[in-house]
């Protein structure tokens, strides 16, 4: 019988070494963290919720009617269960939140802390807190504290301020009024500090509430519970909150969590096989051989003493040899593994070959700098994905790097949602949710061709979604964001036609305030700022640039960069925007094919803060959360000058013009013209 060399060293090591111990058994444990602040390393921010200057809000100010909804869940699963013992832990929470109205006469609905078996899941806004969703009540599953600031009769509220518990359902099993234990009023805006204990031996719920730090002797709700039952399996700790056409703000300002309870299991102790004392040992008596025998055991001793170590370095070399190519092939993936970030799932690479068959060329998608894009079908769930497959150099998995670990924390109904990755074979795979009306560039081009054409409410509404996104990411994030890529064809559309941002292979993390690094300049030509080409910075800045351009084309249905049907000359579209706004006729740039099917007012605000997006001078250009508020009517739109600025810079470039452009042959072909750019 035959036997190949893994399955040959795994039998000489047991014969040599004898390995019999028994495999260690893993106990649940206590668990303790306290965080003054809040880092995205430590939690998954799911819907509205955002992270800035180390506190976290759940909702955002949208504006009266709007409803918003988040939830933020600590990353690492708790057992409160041990089955071995056959105990529950005890637990206790403390925390500081404020719930402040924007508008005095908008409030509600309110916020919760929670337990949850499921780590993924965002609930509706309203009174529904962010923790079950309206059309599915029964299906997500919870232990919660409510802090409601909303008398909602569907759920039997008793007023619009009190704490209650809620398992499995929002009509709370026990309310309490903290105005009258505490004097607290829970949207009043002011910082309130939360001690939620739970003690499985007395089986009690105990919530407590103050306005400064001290613990307060009284609880405001106490409830006799016991809790064992819905504490078996793992769960996830976290905080979520909703307002329904209210302007209510959320926000958790530090938290510290502990069980407590669970004994540890003792160490298993190991004895040696044959526990005998020496004086027990039978010694046989010699036995009567001949000298030449003696002489021939001792020979063959030797040659057994000398072949027995010499035949299992040769099994070692042989094992060696054959496992090294294996060993180096893998290396680069566990150290990849090792980096990622947890949270989005991991897929199998058969699974995606098979959903995408074999990676076919008929299920293309789209193609980038660093890599192929693939409709994936999957049959065991029935859902569709969209697989992006990196190129195999070495820039392929630095960019397949960067994407996984800035897109795997970030949270935003505007940004493509990251489904899973996977890193095998020698390919770097992300799975992303399936965009149904694929790009942006390829809707506003090849609408003649499909017989559709993208409507001017949908057009602005991708416009103020794009500024949304890129609001959250140069502002609202821990670590600002910048995209670097900012461009129509890196812009998908979901099925309502509303803008998802994708393809982070080039985004950069920045700390704020903070001076952005001189780096290699990278993205593609028409969106890059005058400064990024000149002295290859990336900030804020430069993206605003880019999403002026993306503007331009929007309205106007035209490239960054074509060429002139009248004179056969290229033509740069910020130019030639300006040029009609310095005459006068600044609505003449609309896309001819919308038939002025569009709010003329609208039309002109559009082009002009495109044009202050793309102005050449960086210093007045807006950031993107005054571009926001200029397109939701909340600020006054900016003077734009009717003769585009001119800078002065030196003559040579730092780079190439292939080192800037970074993807597309269609880009090469027209470098000539593009040298004649004006700035």
């Amino acid at each position: 019988m035959k036997m190949d060399s893994r399955k040959l060293l795994v039998f000489l090591l047991f014969t040599f070494f004898n390995f019999s111990d028994p495999p260690l058994v893993v106990s649940a444990q206590n668990v303790d963290f306290d965080f003054s602040s809040f880092t995205l390393r430590n939690f998954t921010l799911l819907g509205d919720s955002y992270l800035r200057n180390g506190v976290i809000g759940l909702t955002r100010n949208l504006g009266v009617p709007s409803s918003s909804s988040g939830t933020v869940i600590c990353n690492a699963p708790i057992a409160f269960f041990d089955s071995e013992s056959n105990t529950t832990a005890s637990f206790s929470t403390r925390f500081s939140f404020s719930i402040t109205n924007v508008n005095p006469s908008s409030y509600g609905d309110g916020l919760a802390f929670f337990l949850s078996p499921e780590n993924e899941t965002l609930g509706s806004p309203g009174g529904y807190l962010g923790l079950v969703n309206s059309s599915q009540l029964t299906k997500n599953r919870f232990v919660a504290v409510e802090f409601d600031t909303r008398l909602d009769p569907h759920f039997n509220d008793p007023n619009d301020n009190h704490v209650g518990l809620d398992i499995d359902s929002l009509n709370s099993m026990k309310t309490a009024d903290p105005v009258l234990d505490e004097n607290i009023d829970l949207k009043s805006g002011k910082s309130i500090t939360a001690w939620i204990e739970y003690k499985n031996d007395q089986m009690k719920l105990k919530v407590f509430l103050s306005s400064s730090r001290s613990k307060p002797e009284r609880p405001v709700l106490i409830v006799d519970i016991d809790l064992s039952e819905y504490l078996k399996e793992l769960k996830y700790v976290g905080f979520s909150a909703s307002t329904e056409g209210s302007t209510e703000l959320h926000l958790i300002e530090n938290w510290s969590f502990k069980t407590f309870g669970l004994v540890p299991a003792p160490p298993r102790l190991h004895f040696p096989p044959h526990n005998v004392s020496d004086n027990t040992v039978m010694i046989p008596p010699p036995s009567a051989v001949s000298d030449s025998g003696n002489k021939g055991h001792k020979r063959l001793g030797l040659g057994f003493g000398i072949a027995g170590p010499v035949f299992f370095c040769i099994v070692l070399s042989v094992f060696g040899y054959v496992s090294m190519k294996k060993w180096r092939g893998m290396r680069w993936e566990k150290s990849f593994k090792a980096d990622i970030l947890a949270g989005p799932r991991e897929f199998s690479y058969k699974e995606l070959k098979g959903a995408t068959k074999g990676f076919h060329s008929s299920r293309i998608i789209g193609n980038g700098a660093f890599g192929t894009v693939y409709k994936a079908f999957f049959i065991t769930t029935g859902t569709i994905s969209a697989v992006k497959r990196s190129k195999h150099s070495h820039e392929g998995k630095s960019e397949f790097l960067a994407e996984l670990s800035i897109i795997a924390c970030l949270r935003h109904k505007n940004l493509v949602q990251l489904q899973g990755w996977c890193v095998e074979k020698g390919d770097l795979l992300l799975v992303y949710e399936f965009m149904p009306n694929g790009s942006l560039d390829k809707m506003l081009y090849q609408e003649s061709e499909e017989g559709t054409l993208l409507k001017w409410s949908h057009r602005y509404n991708i416009i103020v979604g794009m500024a949304s996104v890129l609001t959250y990411l140069h502002q609202e994030c821990e670590q600002q964001v910048i995209h670097r890529d900012i461009k129509t064809s890196n812009i998908m559309l979901d099925g309502n036609f509303n803008a998802r941002l994708g393809d982070f292979g080039l985004a950069r993390l920045m700390d704020h305030d903070k001076s952005p690094v001189s780096t290699l300049t990278a993205g593609t030509m028409g969106y890059l700022a005058p400064e990024y080409l000149q002295y290859g910075k990336a900030t804020e800045k430069t993206d605003v640039f880019s999403y002026g351009v993306v503007i331009l084309e929007v309205a106007c249905g035209r490239r960054p960069i074509e060429k002139d049907t009248d004179s056969q000359k290229m033509m740069n579209l910020v130019d030639w925007v300006w040029g009609l706004y310095s005459q006068g006729n600044i609505l003449e740039a609309a896309d001819k094919r919308l038939n002025r099917e569009f709010k003329e007012e609208e039309m002109r605000k559009l082009l002009l803060v495109g044009l202050s997006c793309a102005n050449p001078d960086c210093n007045v250009r807006p950031s993107m959360r005054r571009v926001l508020q200029i397109l939701n009517d909340e600020a006054e739109p900016l003077l734009v000058p009717r003769m585009k600025p001119s800078l002065t810079f030196s003559l040579s470039l730092p780079l190439s013009i292939d080192d800037i452009v970074s993807d597309g042959e269609d880009h090469r072909k027209s470098l000539d013209s593009m040298c004649e750019i004006k700035i």
